[in-house]
């Protein structure tokens, strides 16, 4: 590898505001695609006859289980293959699966279009993050990172505006039993939505692949057996094959013996909570395929077998490519992974059931429910990262790494005490107008903690990284957020503001992790090309 340089530059490549347009068109696509199903819920439930906790598992669990796996060796090709244009294949394929949804007359086809979407979408933030990092230099990324986070709150207010306005217009122009191949409102609202990434998906694999790394001073030669390497990423996290991995690489009886026993905890672990839960809030069987499955035991089954994957990309890390495995133990990259882990599971768990809250606590109708919150949604989600990413990067310059960390910490310690005081509105005008303040701050939090997280490595690490994050998070986030609101709501005789207000009590430790990682950011942050020098990197 290419020594190296000091780049001080704040240059934006030519081309880089093209690029972050398109990748920040496929964060919106992302988010709308997968939080369709919120503003839908209430009229699938309707035609499935399933509650809000099975809805937890399609929104979240589901979902989680495939994008969270397939994130991994995603996220390894886009470090070594085209970004461009696996983020046009990746956006092609998950626009086919949401047209899936579509044809669901049951929970197990609608599980499979989640399946299906999960896979797709597991390409996005990799390969989008790790591109738009090489056409802007450091000083810009909080900025770059702003222009993403807004985009992905965009998609979030449109899923919510899109899907209610898609599904209320279809329902009053046909009569029951008259309209097209006999579809609802919510199944026209899946294909509407699985229109837009077709030509996205054109426009990406048209577009320029800029130098890996080159902006950073550190160019990075071309993989040679890119596709290789991500499969032999898949086959040693994928729980069965990866013993063949351990076996291929020379494992050490220490680390067969740390395998087997973090298996039989993640086991012993999860059947303690699927039994918790069933007896919390009890759920009759989900059928699959014929199979009758409890709904907590799928729950905390797909929670474990996540565990499971992040501990064998653990040894897979330290077997095959150390200076990765060095570099990611960072204790900032882990807090800073740790902190938006806890914060996706407030974040779903809000977003997924704040409509259904709407819908049901101030008798709106889903049309209104979507056109209102989804916009108002959107709306301040553009405004709350555009003001925090350009702040996080005058207060970097300012505070090295620190000052980003501080923006988080204003972010996510205010946001959950707001929200307490939101989901206590008597009605719909005070809800909105509390929203707004909330919303606002809560919004916030990703650019600049983003920005640091994606500095604690090498360009070369950008996608594995993120796609370890994305599984973390997904796991910790989407995967139980969602879940442990349906829970309480469900338990609690469907009482879903008490359960969203629940679920923001997980704040505490946001704001101790970050008070942590505001000390120790700068340090790490230097020891970057110094970890991975240690561990046999060629730089």
């Amino acid at each position: 590898m290419a020594g190296v340089t000091n780049v001080n530059s704040r240059t934006i490549t030519k081309g880089g505001w093209y690029a972050l347009t398109l990748v920040g068109l496929v964060q919106l696509l992302s988010l709308l695609d997968r939080n369709i199903l919120a503003i839908l819920a209430p009229r699938i439930k309707a035609d499935l006859h399933i509650g809000d906790g099975e809805m937890g598992l399609l929104y979240g669990t589901v979902f989680a289980l495939f994008y969270a796996l397939f994130s991994l060796p995603l996220g390894r090709l886009a470090d070594g293959w085209t970004r461009t244009r696996l983020l046009a294949i990746a956006i092609f394929f998950w626009s086919l699966a949401t047209g899936v949804a579509a044809f669901a007359g049951g929970f197990a086809l609608l599980a499979l279009s989640r399946l299906g979407v999960g896979i797709g979408e597991a390409a996005s933030q990799p390969a989008g993050t790790s591109l738009v990092f090489d056409h802007f230099p450091k000083p810009r990324r909080g900025l770059a990172m702003a222009v993403l986070a807004a985009s992905i709150a965009v998609g979030l207010g449109l899923s919510s505006v899109l899907g209610g306005v898609a599904a209320g217009w279809w329902d009053a122009r046909y009569a029951a039993g008259s309209a097209p191949l006999g579809f609802s409102g919510w199944q026209f609202a899946f294909l509407v939505a699985a229109i837009p990434g077709l030509p996205l998906a054109a426009l990406l694999w048209r577009m320029r692949e800029p130098a890996r790394g080159a902006i950073d001073g550190i160019p990075t030669p071309a993989d040679p057996h890119p596709f290789r390497a991500s499969a032999g990423v898949l086959g040693a996290v994928t729980p069965g094959s990866h013993w063949l991995a351990l076996a291929r690489r020379g494992a050490s009886t220490r680390e067969w013996l740390v395998n087997t026993a973090g298996l039989t905890l993640i086991v012993v672990t999860m059947v303690v909570l699927a039994r918790v839960g069933q007896a919390y809030s009890p759920r009759p069987d989900l059928q699959l395929g014929g199979l009758s499955i409890n709904p907590h035991a799928l729950q905390w089954g797909v929670i474990g077998f996540g565990l499971f994957v992040v501990l064998n990309l653990a040894q897979s890390l330290k077997l095959s490519d150390p200076p990765a495995h060095a570099v990611m133990a960072s204790p900032s990259l882990v807090i800073c992974m740790a902190v938006g882990s806890i914060q996706s599971m407030i974040n779903y768990g809000v977003m997924g059931f704040t409509p259904s809250f709407l819908m049901k606590s101030y008798h709106l109708s889903p049309a209104t429910t979507g056109l209102q919150f989804g916009l108002l949604a959107a709306g301040l989600g553009i405004v709350g990262p555009m003001i925090s990413g350009p702040v996080s990067d005058w207060m970097n310059n300012r505070l090295p790494g620190a000052g980003r960390v501080w923006v988080t910490l204003a972010s996510l310690g205010l946001s959950p005490l707001i929200g307490l005081w939101v989901y206590h509105a008597a009605d719909a005008g005070t809800f909105y107008m509390r929203f707004t303040l909330y919303s606002l701050v809560l919004t916030m939090w990703l650019p600049p903690l983003y920005a640091v997280m994606y500095d604690q490595v090498l360009p070369r690490m950008r996608g594995i990284t993120a796609s370890t994050y994305i599984i973390v998070s997904t796991i910790f986030g989407l995967g139980i957020g969602p879940y442990l609101v349906g829970m309480i709501s469900d338990a609690g005789g469907g009482d879903l503001g008490h359960a969203i207000r629940t679920i923001n009590w997980v704040a505490v430790p946001i704001v101790v992790l970050l008070v942590v990682l505001g000390l120790t950011v700068r340090r790490d942050e230097g020891r970057v090309v110094e970890r991975a020098r240690a561990a046999g990197e060629g730089i």
